[in-house]
């Protein structure tokens, strides 16, 4: 059975990236396969994280490199391995028009949210969980899509909703919306995508 050849795109610690990890090897994602890991930061963990299981890793770094550089360190590891499916697993860089474009429904993203509530430029990380605590929600979550020219404004695939506890600080809520939402998404939606483009491809060759 052919696979679909997934490059996963990180900037940090790369918990995501170990969910994923740990569901390809569990046999969770069977019609995907995770080639190569890119990150924008020469020091993530998440490149360690990589090597830990088998998978190569490289930093194309960000930082003091202009957009039209940056894309193309990561087209050119994207083509050496072949990828033809892109998931950001805490990739904290903005991709431009021109780059998503060439990778139509098939790039990935999880936001730790229920778009379209607190999203779109400037919310990531903690800053989502500290707007969902000011506003008063009682539910949040997270939600996986994929990516187009407009931050957080692609077709949604997955959404979980995760209770809101009194008491929450946002880096507790972060991390019950990352165990109970974003490490059970992104497995899913990787399988879910990675299923038709590799039944996409069957039937392209019959």
């Amino acid at each position: 059975m052919s696979k679909a050849r997934i490059a996963v795109l990180v900037s940090g610690g790369g918990t995501n990236l170990e969910a994923l990890l740990n569901a390809r090897e569990a046999g969770k994602i069977p019609h995907g396969e995770i080639v190569v890991v890119l990150s924008s930061s020469s020091g993530a963990y998440a490149l360690e994280r990589a090597k830990n299981h088998g998978v190569p890793g490289f930093a194309v770094p960000r930082k003091e490199s202009t957009q039209e550089a940056f894309e193309a360190g990561l087209m050119e590891k994207l083509t050496e391995y072949q990828a033809n499916m892109i998931i950001l697993a805490g990739f904290l860089s903005i991709l431009s028009e021109e780059f998503v474009r060439r990778w139509p429904d098939r790039i990935l993203n999880v936001h730790p949210a229920l778009i379209p509530s607190f999203c779109g430029k400037g919310m990531y990380g903690l800053r989502v969980h500290e707007a969902a605590l000011e506003k008063g929600v009682k539910v949040t979550g997270a939600t996986v899509h994929f990516v187009n020219e407009i931050p957080d404004g692609g077709e949604i695939l997955l959404q979980k909703a995760v209770e809101v506890l009194p008491g929450d600080t946002p880096e507790v809520l972060q991390r019950r919306v990352m165990e109970q939402a974003e490490w059970v998404l992104l497995p899913q939606a990787a399988e879910l995508v990675a299923r038709g483009l590799t039944h996409r491809k069957e039937r392209t060759v019959l």
